[in-house]
């Protein structure tokens, strides 16, 4: 009886094995599908399996897509009038939140923006106030404290005269679909709004309620994510909480520069978040609005399709061995 060969293997042929390279279907299949330029004129790198049956090597073809800018993502079916809709946006303090909020209240909406420092008078929370519309109204909303969720839900209710069903829309990360060093508490946070977000729309599917959920790439730039300054304070608290045999088991040059790599990430990624709000916009008024969103750069989008769809053992061949 012949082994049994996984379906991306390639085929034997007479041609000897070391000249025949390989695009495995998948990628070259995504490839084609995002790229506007032929394969054959993508610059790449080659990867080459042995195997261990007979001793031959194949060839992988890999392409990194890191040139290629942002992609700008058109979205086939219309939207819904806005009209009087109404919505509560959280974190719009800053980053996406915040555009999004001015965003939606420039296309009709009536915005409930949650705001984690209203009560600091936070200078996100002060723009807001300043664009003094009868249509946007922010709310002192920390997600982390029932009581302030219980009054921000109160302060949506009061103002719908007549609340109908909605949809929910929830912001995860590319990193809510595939892990990165140094990086593990806020991929478990992401993974977990990956999981809830899918029960979320299973259990409301019976309601009526769609869940949506946007992914975005590398925005850190545009988001004001991190600071060099922030992640040194929080680097030298944990280390000065560390317990004396994690210290000695990895050693301070290893924390140290898993330290600097993460500041490199402080002005990384693309500044416009144009892409993002295109796209939560779109799950919020599009009368078929996608399960998934992925506003990312196509070296991104192809690293997460690899990561997610293809063996463990190849991405771990292509990004970490």
């Amino acid at each position: 009886m012949q082994p049994c060969r996984p379906a991306l293997w390639p085929r034997r042929s007479k041609e000897p094995a070391r000249k025949r390279p390989v695009i495995l279907p998948l990628v070259a299949t995504m490839l084609t599908a995002r790229l506007s330029r032929p394969l054959s004129k993508l610059p790449g790198k080659t990867l080459s399996f042995s195997n261990r049956e007979n001793g031959t090597r194949h060839t992988l073809l890999f392409y990194p897509a890191s040139f290629v800018p942002v992609g700008r993502r058109t979205y086939a079916d219309a939207v819904n009038p806005v009209g009087s809709k109404a919505v509560l946006v959280t974190g719009c303090d800053s980053g996406f939140g915040f555009s999004l909020a001015k965003h939606l209240h420039s296309k009709g909406f009536l915005v409930f923006a949650g705001c984690l420092l209203k009560d600091k008078g936070d200078a996100g929370v002060k723009e807001l106030d300043s664009l003094k519309s009868d249509r946007l109204r922010t709310v002192q909303l920390n997600v982390c404290k029932g009581e302030e969720v219980e009054k921000a839900v109160e302060v949506v209710r009061s103002s719908l005269e007549d609340p109908e069903k909605g949809r929910v829309v929830n912001i995860s990360s590319m990193l809510g679909r595939m892990a990165n060093p140094a990086r593990s508490p806020y991929c478990i946070t992401k993974f977990g709004v990956e999981a809830f977000s899918d029960c979320l729309r299973y259990e409301m599917h019976p309601q009526g309620v769609k869940v949506c959920v946007v992914e975005p790439g590398n925005f850190i730039a545009a988001t004001s994510l991190y600071s060099a300054e922030g992640i040194q304070a929080t680097a030298n608290k944990m280390w000065d909480e560390l317990p004396e045999v994690v210290r000695k088991d990895y050693g301070k040059k290893y924390f140290d520069e898993k330290v600097a790599a993460m500041e490199t990430y402080c002005n990384s990624g693309s500044t416009d978040t144009t892409p993002v709000i295109d796209a939560i916009t779109h799950a919020l008024t599009a009368a078929n609005p996608y399960t998934r969103y992925h506003p990312m750069d196509y070296y991104w989008w192809l690293r997460m399709q690899i990561m997610t769809h293809l063996p463990g053992a190849i991405s771990d061949r292509i990004y970490i061995h």
